[in-house]
């Protein structure tokens, strides 16, 4: 029995073989796949396919990747776009988030990170089409009409700030968020900011957030299970507990 379709995607790029590669995984995890070998077929592909989203190479034979994403900014779709880079140069990424785009991935990359990634930034914009005020991960919910904050329906008092970090995390769930992209989206410093000041909300924030004890109908009482967790050298991330 075949997979439902999750999202449509357009993929753009002019090498067939990384074209191919990311079809065949996309195609795997649900999604449906239209492609593009240069920006001018991509410009083409996207107005007529109206996809969910673009995976767009930053490098194209005739128009780069950031004119793409002007000229359909241009023509009124606001498809989200997560660039393909060769270079892990700032200044690209600073240009892509700059024309529109919304999530870069730095060649070579895993197929599992562009996925993950994929995900993450459709369910940040369903989300932002949504209704529902409430954002969810396990038993954590964040109301963000009111701001208020709970973990299996005990209320979490935070700060503004770690509001605001934890609603980074859990907006990206399931996906590393690296120190300078935390300052970046959090304190809006510089790439070069001081990396200790995420180390201590994060340790602020795991405290309020996985330190909530339930009361057992039996009296006994229990912590619930982390969400926060840290990958040493690269940065953190929130998700549901493993079974």
């Amino acid at each position: 029995m075949s997979k439902p379709i999750e999202a449509s995607i357009v993929v753009v790029d002019d090498e067939p073989s990384i074209r191919d590669l990311l079809v065949a995984s996309l195609h795997f995890s649900g999604f449906d796949v239209a492609t593009a070998a240069s920006g001018t077929e991509a410009i083409d592909v996207i107005e007529k396919v109206q996809p969910d989203l673009i995976v767009l190479d930053v490098m194209l034979p005739d128009i780069d990747g950031f004119t793409v994403t002007r000229r359909v900014r241009q023509s009124g779709i606001d498809t989200p776009v997560l660039f393909l880079t060769a270079r892990d140069d700032t200044q690209d990424k600073i240009m892509g988030l700059t024309v529109g785009g919304d999530d870069y991935v730095t060649k070579p990359f895993s197929l599992e990170e562009v996925v993950a990634r994929i995900r993450a930034i459709l369910r940040r914009t369903h989300d932002q089409t949504e209704d529902d005020p409430v954002m969810r991960v396990g038993d954590l919910e964040i109301n963000e009409d009111s701001h208020d904050v709970s973990r299996a329906g005990q209320p979490i008092d935070l700060s503004p700030t770690e509001y605001k970090l934890l609603r980074y995390l859990m907006d990206n769930q399931g996906r590393v968020l690296s120190k300078a992209q935390i300052l970046d989206h959090v304190w809006q410093y510089d790439w070069g900011g001081d990396a200790a000041i995420v180390e201590s909300y994060i340790s602020y924030l795991r405290k309020k957030v996985d330190g909530v004890t339930i009361t057992n109908p039996d009296g006994s009482r229990h912590k619930v299970p982390p969400l926060i967790e840290t990958k040493r050298g690269i940065g953190y991330m929130i998700r549901e507990p493993k079974d």
